[in-house]
Order: structure tokens, then C-alpha cells, then sequence
């Protein structure tokens, strides 16, 4: 049996771990198709429930939360918006665009229950919305 080689072990780690970012990278900002079969990208989400509320963060840095629009449709939440660049920026010269552009639309399925509707803030780059429980 070989010696333990700890250099080759943490090599073999640290490519699979680059791998696997890579791969989140890439589902994290995966196109979709909508129901017009018009292109659009899908914002990652963190989904957390507390006692009272349903909370979903959303990355979206440079886009207005007033120009996003949440609704609940069948027990899911869907968020929809566009990022475009500012007016001022859009004959700049591109070295390096990595964050999506264009048209958004992230469906979450919610956990089940009834909520009182649909509550957004946004807060350090994220659009939060907030779903209050209605008594279970």
C-alpha cells in the first residue's frame, strides 16, 4: 500500500471544491425561458421560515425594488424584474460584465400555508420580501 501523500489529497480537494463553485456560479444564474418564451435569467434566493413569517432574500444588486414585481400565485412567490445598466454607462466600454443583464424571473415554492400578502424591503444588494403566517 502507497504512503499518505497529504499535498496530493488536499490538490484533489481544492479542484473538486473550484468545480463545485463553478457549477453553483452556473445555476445560480441559469437562463429560463417565461410564458412569452423570452429569455431571462434567475436570481439566486435564500428561503428562511420563522414561527411567524416566510422571508426570502434575493440577490439583485443594482436593480430598483420598486421596479420589481412579487406576487403569489399558487402557493408560489414569483419575482420579476429586469437589471439594466444605467443610462450614463450603456456606451462604456465592457472589460468585464459578469452580473446578468436583462430580464429576471425567479419562481419559489412556498412552504404550505396562508399569508397576508406581500411585503418588500431590500436590504445590502438583496430584495427581501416578507410573507406574514395567517393563523394555522
Amino acid at each position: 500500500m502507497g504512503a499518505f501523500v497529504p499535498r496530493s489529497w488536499m490538490l484533489s480537494d481544492a479542484i473538486e471544491m473550484l468545480a463545485r463553485a463553478e457549477r453553483l456560479q452556473r445555476q445560480a444564474f441559469r437562463l429560463t425561458e417565461t410564458r412569452s418564451a423570452r429569455p431571462c435569467w434567475e436570481p439566486p434566493i435564500d428561503l428562511l421560515e420563522t414561527e411567524h413569517e416566510v422571508v426570502v432574500f434575493s440577490a439583485l444588486p443594482g436593480v430598483d425594488p420598486a421596479a420589481i414585481s412579487t406576487t403569489i400565485e399558487d402557493g408560489h412567490l414569483v419575482i420579476l424584474g429586469e437589471r439594466v445598466l444605467p443610462p450614463e454607462l450603456r456606451t462604456a466600454t465592457i472589460h468585464r460584465l459578469e452580473l446578468p443583464q436583462g430580464a429576471f424571473r425567479r419562481v419559489v415554492t412556498l412552504p404550505p400555508g396562508r399569508y397576508d400578502g406581500v411585503h418588500r424591503t431590500s436590504w445590502n444588494g438583496c430584495l427581501v420580501v416578507t410573507l406574514r403566517k395567517l393563523g394555522r
